[in-house]
């Protein structure tokens, strides 16, 4: 992933002691979170989590063409310079998956129609969410905005990112809205973007290759038998990754993958 003019910057959970990662701060163009988050899965704190990233990005001044937002369970699919050549022939384009959740994702509508504590932990937290869910109507997004949503990575010009944490941010019927959602980081920057005059910009794959074959509210942890698929996707990065399992798929694609594309753009 290193090149001249890439910069990343890395969030650590704020629950998690920083200093065993701070040596990434010697290696060229790497930047640490400052403003750090407790992330609770599924909850609210995710969303928080991204926008102060979002927001210290755009406070360095540097004008970047884009923002691509990626966890470490990711690995990227092609070489660096093949990334830098995708990043300058589509400036001007967003890319973010997206589903209409009304019509194309109906089991995504509970996650927005009832109220869920995922931001919390205390005892009890269960029971009082099924009593609040009998007792309260289904919930609407606001201002009749049709629901839109997917998965939380994608690449944004920081334009339109800082949009959405504006938008989100200074609108408390916005933010009590996302905040009771169930992992309301996989709806916000759809439904925001969807429903605004940046929506003819976005183009509707975030490059991912990511397997929801099995269900569930996690994607499969891919491994070696997923390489021919993923070789095959012409997606730019790959996850759920982790070293234990995925051990000899990070091997195939540094050998097979990384390297070809690495000879293919040198001879260019």
């Amino acid at each position: 992933m290193a090149h001249d003019h890439f910069d990343f910057y890395i969030h650590v959970d704020k629950k998690f002691d920083i200093n065993p990662h701070l040596f990434l701060k010697d290696l060229p163009n790497v930047y640490f979170i400052n403003d750090r988050t407790d992330v609770k899965w599924a909850g609210y704190n995710t969303v928080k989590a991204t926008f102060r990233c979002i927001k210290e990005i755009v406070a360095t001044g540097i004008q970047y063409d884009f923002i691509n937002f990626l966890s470490g369970q990711d690995y990227p699919l092609t070489s660096p310079a093949r990334l830098m050549d995708f990043f300058e022939k589509n400036k001007g384009k967003e890319f973010m998956s997206y589903r209409d959740i009304k019509n194309d994702w109906k089991e995504g509508l509970i996650r927005m129609e009832r109220y869920f504590l995922a931001n919390h932990t205390f005892k009890g937290r269960h029971t009082l969410e099924r009593l609040i869910n009998v007792l309260m109507p289904k919930r609407t997004v606001p201002y009749n905005m049709h629901p839109y949503g997917k998965s939380m990575f994608w690449m944004l010009s920081p334009e339109i990112a800082l949009y959405v944490v504006d938008k989100v941010e200074s609108d408390r019927k916005l933010t009590n809205f996302f905040y009771y959602c169930w992992a309301s980081d996989e709806f916000v920057f759809q439904t925001i973007l969807m429903n605004s005059p940046y929506r003819d910009r976005i183009i509707n794959n975030n490059y991912r290759y990511i397997d929801w074959s099995l269900g569930g509210a996690s994607p499969k942890l891919l491994d070696e038998h997923d390489f021919e698929q993923i070789k095959a996707s012409d997606m730019l990065f790959a996850r759920k990754l982790n070293i234990e399992k995925s051990a000899k798929l990070f091997d195939l694609i540094d050998t097979e993958l990384l390297m070809l594309f690495s000879i293919i753009t040198w001879h260019i």
